[in-house]
């Protein structure tokens, strides 16, 4: 599991790379990716809507099992 995750994130982290920012795998627990934002991404008002709609909804489109991301 932990390696399908680590390859959904390396698919997106180009975007978020390019702004300045990243994100790094904490853990997976039940069904929950635990993240952490760095970078930029870490103290941008926007991270929350960078958490779901561009991290979430990828890792879960790529692993329907996945439930829910959420950030550390």
């Amino acid at each position: 599991m932990r390696k399908k995750i680590e390859k959904a994130l390396k698919d997106i982290r180009p975007s978020l790379q390019a702004d300045g920012g990243d994100v790094e795998l904490v853990g997976v627990e039940n069904g929950t990716v635990k993240v952490r934002l760095t970078g930029a991404c870490a103290g941008c008002p926007m991270s929350q809507m960078t958490l779901k709609q561009g991290i979430e909804s990828h890792i879960k489109k790529v692993i329907p099992e996945i439930v829910r991301v959420e950030a550390v």
